[in-house]
């Protein structure tokens, strides 16, 4: 078995932060659709700016929006206008094709990348 990389969404802004409420990534929910990231799903977001690495779990933000909001203690990991890649992991043991999606400044779909 191994941990293969299934979703991610590269270089997408973070728009929000809230320390204050309860932990957790609130993501525009097409772009979870999009990359199959599922509610309540445990994520890996490394932040490319600073280097920071952190995991959490998913909540969906309003459809459209482009939010990317980080909630909780993660909301002191990154600063708003960070870029960073929200990657979902499956332990399989067979080759998976990740979905992959690069978003723009407004964390609105530019292309699918293959990997």
């Amino acid at each position: 078995m191994r941990w293969m990389i299934r979703s991610k969404i590269h270089r997408a802004t973070v728009t929000e932060a809230r320390p204050d409420y309860e932990g957790s990534i609130t993501i525009d929910a097409d772009l979870m659709d999009r990359v199959g990231i599922w509610v309540g799903e445990k994520v890996l977001v490394a932040d490319v700016d600073n280097g920071s690495r952190f995991e959490t779990y998913t909540l969906p933000g309003e459809r459209g929006t482009g939010i990317i909001a980080l909630n909780g203690a993660a909301a002191h990991m990154c600063e708003l206008g960070d870029k960073v890649i929200i990657m979902a992991f499956e332990l399989t043991d067979t080759p998976v094709h990740a979905k992959v999606v690069l978003v723009d400044a407004d964390n609105k779909p530019v292309r699918d990348l293959v990997y």
